[in-house]
């Protein structure tokens, strides 16, 4: 069998002002990759620029977590946004934050969408576009993080940006390779054991168990870990631990 090797990125900087969510500084420790939130759900110009600078001195890839403008719903509620505007929105917060990677030393190395806006683009070919058509305004040729399977990345991949699909060891999954609603019960595990053995699972064999108990095809060159869940960072530890005691590489993806 030939060498498995797993990208682990965490969303990060999602803090406003003087309120802070995620744990940058340590959770940085622990993964290879960085979604930093870019000011529409979280994050600000000065957490932004802190991130990027924690990023690049821990040699983190830094990617742009890009949103609805919902800072008042953590960018987690449905919103209809007309596709050119999504677009140059999207285009818009790539454009700040690689100003603060490139004062760090980096770049933005991908793009990922966030809550309602990742889920939404799961289905929604209208908005999978806009969302392609803002990468290609800001930064053609980025990499795109996403569900496989998923409409985004059919439109990323048509517009010839790579694609990375994306598993999530704390979330349930339908029979039909999505994610369960955050709104609905048992969305989201809680238990560390079960979180680990999960993405152990995914990471080596590319499969999970679905919240009706049959088996799911999970093909993802990259493991999310939330940072906004109690004990995140023991969490993502304990995750990074076991894949390479399981013989996984854990490396950047970008």
């Amino acid at each position: 069998m030939s060498p498995v090797s797993i990208d682990l990125n965490a969303d990060l900087g999602e803090g406003f002002g003087r309120w802070t969510l995620t744990d940058d500084e340590r959770l940085l420790s622990v993964v290879t990759s960085a979604n930093v939130a870019c000011g529409f759900h979280a994050g600000d110009a000065a957490t932004m620029r802190r991130v990027c600078a924690l990023a690049v001195e821990r040699g983190v890839r830094i990617g742009a977590q890009v949103s609805y403008r919902d800072l008042a719903g953590f960018g987690r509620r449905a919103m209809d946004v007309p596709a050119d505007e999504l677009a140059a929105e999207v285009a818009y917060q790539i454009g700040a934050l690689e100003v603060f990677a490139r004062a760090a030393g980096a770049s933005v190395a991908y793009v990922k969408p966030h809550g309602a806006l990742y889920n939404r683009v799961v289905r929604d070919a209208e908005q999978a576009a806009a969302v392609v058509s803002g990468v290609l305004l800001a930064a053609p040729g980025l990499p795109v993080l996403g569900l496989p399977g998923s409409r985004l990345h059919e439109a990323a991949a048509a517009a010839g940006l790579p694609v990375v699909g994306e598993a999530f060891g704390d979330r349930a999954y339908r029979a039909d390779g999505t994610l369960q609603p955050r709104g609905e019960e048992g969305a989201v595990l809680h238990d560390p054991a079960e979180v680990v053995e999960r993405s152990v699972s995914m990471a080596r064999f590319g499969t999970v168990d679905a919240h009706c108990g049959s088996p799911v095809a999970v093909r993802a060159r990259s493991l999310c870990l939330h940072g906004d869940t109690p004990g995140a960072v023991e969490l993502a530890r304990r995750v990074r631990s076991a894949l390479e005691a399981a013989g996984v590489r854990v490396e950047a993806f970008a």
